[in-house]
């Protein structure tokens, strides 16, 4: 036997066997991953020493497979072979990582046994994976083995849900409906429990105080999936199946020829194996446009439903899209009540949500085989159509999809294409100019269509003056067809239209908004849209039904590198989106010391945010176009947006990009001569790697932050250091270091005489001397924090304080007050939207309430805890808080 879910050990009559050095070891795992299957050498190799490959790696390679030899010699089932290009790990089913998953599969595939499959599946784990195991693949292989025990988890509440076990889930659903009380997933969760509990009254009356919260707050009506279930309580039946989705988009206007490509792909299919049709061809070549059309010609042969995604695959600003959000997106449109944070996890409730379903799904833009597979349904009864320029050789012979290679549109499909756009008349007056103008646009749709876009907009230009205008751009070379086009669609838009299609090429972010593209063009909002619409008419620019504008990424990529921009223009939107960020970073912190920034330039016209949640929603709106923004700043402004975004990033848990943002930030401040900007670079580098588990690293940023402050004699930043060094010290478990530089950082504090920083300096002092079982010194410390906090009405210092009065009575067994404390720390956290922050209290809450026994309440806490570690990425919070469920349901 081979336990890989655990500490790794391997088993010999019962008894286990010593599997040698670090690495000798690592080797093993390596093999017992993918027990059964060849690992080549080199893999091998890579998986033992990372990227320091010795000279003599082989060699002590096949040394290592010696000793195991030796020491599975008398295994019956468990032995290491060599084969063509490696070795595999030959286990009989005996690795519990097989089991494991085995027993997942067989859960997928049998609901009515899946509680039970699931549960002996996640029984199998005794700890962390792979513990034991040291090296970057080690940890990487943790992590993603912890997804995939996530993923099991999620889709045993999924199985309890679907058992109809809402009574059971009322108490705990009631308290999460009221911590999130604008998450309509949450809400018509709790309302199916209510109603399977057989109070379908109250159900209605959460229904009309959700509906009033969400006009009240964020203006507008509940969605679609909570008006079902909405509806679905008002007719007192059990709940049903959502409205089926409709995402597809419009279907393309004056759509001819393709008939050859049309009949290959047939009607749809009535059953057998899924059918994925891999349609493939250039840029421009109208791959989207036959998906469309047919899907729309098909959609009543699809009662259960279309979804329809764009991924981004070819996109010159941005990367493409991660299959997880798409799932999400799916997940959204089929009215799931809860979308799980692990991407196994989604892919499975998607599967089980369109089994058995006659759906169609078009998978649009896809760049490679591996950002489809997640999202191909594992149901027969279901449709793919897949767009993309590579031919996706992994969907052909591994999924069975028959593929569709699409060439250029013929001459007569080209005609028919324009006299479909510009009326038979007008064609007929002029043909050689009509023959010209196929002739140039090479037979690719998206040239076509500008062209009759450009035509249908001029009516009293002559065709033959178009074709004129056009043939001094070519050079007769059919692969220039389509940029020629793009560069004399240009002569026909105004000075204003050509400025913006220009600028709308640089813009930094996968898309933007109506009012960053006003001050990108130097132009009101009302002029702003009379123009972005006249490029919407020429077919160069559209609109998504969330409001902003997208380019077709060859239109953007011509747009970027054939046209002179204006200098001023991206320092226009960059100071947009400084100061918007600004403004809405007053509003998430207050009490936050200001930097100084120079005024916006004229054009720049930043929005003026007014409320947490305003600020929140347009920060998560813009979210990857202010990292866009900043990565294409320079200078004190990349700076500046590093700065701006500290507060969003760190209370959303996006640590990862807060590291990157620094990152950028220290880049931009090794350029400038100011010491308070190297400190505070420093420092919030520091910080960034600490929450990053980086704690090497983390001081390091941290004593130069420290060291420069000292040589320049300023207090204020030597406080600010000593209290994050305090935290990084923390984090690396020594305590009463972290308590010295906290006490230091109190000194300061007072002697600078700022009342927030000496607030937070008692807190953290009462905080660590807790950690160090000094807990008359911190409940005095944080008391008179807390009153600091409260009369300066900072609520998250607020919350951060009770968090740590609750540990502090936790720890002398106040259990009652502990909770008390951490719920209303949780209610402020909520408030201002640091969910990074709420998940540790939730965690320490789920201790408290089970110090009481109130077990199923310390369960919710720490399912509510465990989804946010995930979704920020905390594995080790995850990995505790796992562990402490696991233990809360045994001794349920």
């Amino acid at each position: 036997m081979v336990r890989l879910l655990g500490e790794l050990a391997a088993y010999v009559d019962g008894q286990p066997v010593d599997l040698g050095p670090p690495r000798q070891r690592c080797m093993f795992a390596a093999l017992a991953v993918e027990a059964d299957r060849v690992v080549p050498v080199d893999r091998l190799i890579e998986r033992v020493w990372g990227v320091d490959v010795p000279r003599r790696a082989r060699p002590t390679l096949h040394s290592y497979i010696s000793r195991l030899r030796r020491v599975l010699a008398s295994a019956h089932d468990v032995a290491i072979v060599r084969r063509s290009g490696g070795y595999a790990l030959t286990a009989g089913g005996t690795v519990d990582l097989q089991k494991f998953r085995d027993l997942c599969a067989r859960a997928r595939e049998d609901d009515a046994n899946a509680a039970r499959l699931l549960t002996e599946a996640l029984r199998l784990w005794q700890g962390d994976a792979l513990t034991g195991v040291e090296g970057e693949w080690a940890e990487a292989e943790r992590e993603r083995l912890a997804q995939e025990r996530l993923a099991a988890q999620h889709d045993l509440v999924d199985a309890r849900l679907r058992a109809g076990q809402g009574e059971d889930l009322v108490v705990e659903l009631s308290e999460r409906a009221a911590e999130h009380p604008l998450d309509e997933r949450v809400q018509g969760q709790y309302m199916r429990a209510l109603h399977q509990a057989g109070r379908s009254a109250d159900a209605l009356d959460h229904y009309r105080q959700t509906r009033q919260r969400l006009v009240d707050e964020l203006g507008v009506d509940p969605g679609g999936a909570l008006q079902d279930v909405h509806r679905q309580i008002l007719a007192a039946g059990s709940p049903a199946e959502p409205t089926p989705p409709r995402q597809l988009p419009a279907a393309p206007a004056s759509f001819v020829g393709r008939l050859g490509e049309l009949d290959r792909l047939g009607p749809s299919p009535g059953g057998g194996t899924v059918v994925i049709s891999a349609i493939a061809g250039a840029g421009g070549i109208g791959k989207t446009w036959l998906a469309l059309h047919w899907a729309h010609r098909h959609a009543s042969r699809f009662p259960d439903g279309q979804l329809f995604v764009d991924l981004r695959g070819f996109s010159p600003e941005s990367n493409p899209m991660d299959p997880a959000v798409a799932v999400r997106g799916f997940l959204e449109a089929l009215g799931a009540d809860t979308v799980p944070a692990d991407p196994h996890a989604r892919t499975a409730l998607f599967r089980s949500l369109i089994a058995g379903k006659r759906m169609l799904l078009v998978l649009d833009n896809a760049v490679d085989t591996a950002q489809v597979t997640p999202l191909l349904p594992g149901s027969e009864t279901c449709t793919v159509l897949v767009t993309s320029r590579n031919r996706l050789p992994g969907l052909i012979t591994q999924h069975g999809a028959r593929h569709l290679s699409l060439d250029v549109l013929s001459d007569a499909e080209a005609l028919a294409l324009l006299t479909a756009r510009l009326g038979p008349e007008r064609l007929d007056a002029e043909p050689d100019a009509v023959e010209r103008l196929i002739s140039l646009c090479g037979g690719f749709p998206l040239a076509l269509s500008i062209i009759a876009a450009q035509a249908h907009t001029r009516p009293q230009v002559p065709l033959s003056a178009l074709a004129e205008e056009l043939r001094e751009l070519d050079d007769d070379d059919p692969a220039a067809s389509l940029p020629a086009v793009l560069s004399w669609s240009l002569h026909a838009l105004n000075p204003k239209q050509a400025t913006a299609f220009a600028l709308l090429g640089v813009a930094p972010g996968p898309d933007i908004s109506l009012a960053a593209a006003a001050s990108l063009i130097g132009l009101s909002l009302e002029d702003t849209r009379i123009v972005l619409r006249g490029l919407q008419q020429s077919s160069l620019l559209s609109q998504g039904a969330d409001g902003r504008y997208r380019m077709h990424d060859l239109i953007r990529r011509h747009a970027a590198g054939h046209v002179a921009l204006p200098d001023p223009a991206v320092q226009r939107v960059l100071d947009f989106y400084l100061h918007t960020l600004l403004a809405a970073d007053r509003e998430l912190n207050p009490h936050r010391d200001q930097i100084q920034v120079p005024r916006p330039i004229d054009g720049a016209e930043p929005l003026a945010l007014s409320g947490e949640s305003a600020a929140l929603a347009w920060l998560d709106a813009e979210h990857q176009c202010l990292l866009a923004a900043q990565q294409a700043a320079r200078g004190q402004q990349a700076w500046n947006l590093a700065w701006a975004l500290e507060t969003f990033l760190r209370r959303r848990g996006h640590l990862r990009d807060r590291l990157t943002v620094w990152l950028t930030g220290l880049d931009a401040a090794e350029h400038m001569s100011d010491p308070t900007i190297q400190m505070l670079t420093h420092r919030f580098l520091g910080r960034a790697n600490a929450d990053l588990g980086r704690h090497t690293a983390a001081t390091d940023h941290l004593d130069r932050a420290l060291a420069l402050a000292e040589q320049h004699g300023d207090q204020t930043n030597q406080a600010h250091a000593h209290r994050t060094l305090a935290a990084a010290w923390v984090d690396r478990g020594d305590g009463h270091k972290a308590h010295d530089h906290a006490r230091r950082a109190l000194e300061l504090s007072r002697a600078v005489g700022n009342p927030t920083w000496e607030a937070g300096a008692l807190n953290a002092v009462g905080w660590y001397a807790a950690k160090i079982g000094r807990y008359e010194e911190a409940s005095e410390h944080c008391v008179a924090a807390l009153d600091l906090f409260r009369r300066q009405h900072n609520a998250e210092g607020e919350a951060t304080t009770l968090d740590s009065l609750g540990y502090i009575a936790g720890h002398t067994g106040n259990h009652t007050d502990a909770v008390t404390h951490y719920r209303a720390a949780r209610i402020l956290m909520r408030e201002i939207g640091s969910s990074y922050l709420e998940a540790d209290t939730l965690n320490r809450l789920g201790q408290s309430y089970t110090a009481l026994g109130r077990h199923e309440e310390a369960q919710h806490a720490w399912q509510e805890a465990l989804e946010l570690y995930r979704i920020q990425n905390r594995k080790a919070d995850a990995d505790r808080v796992q562990r402490s469920l696991d233990r809360s349901v045994l001794t349920a």
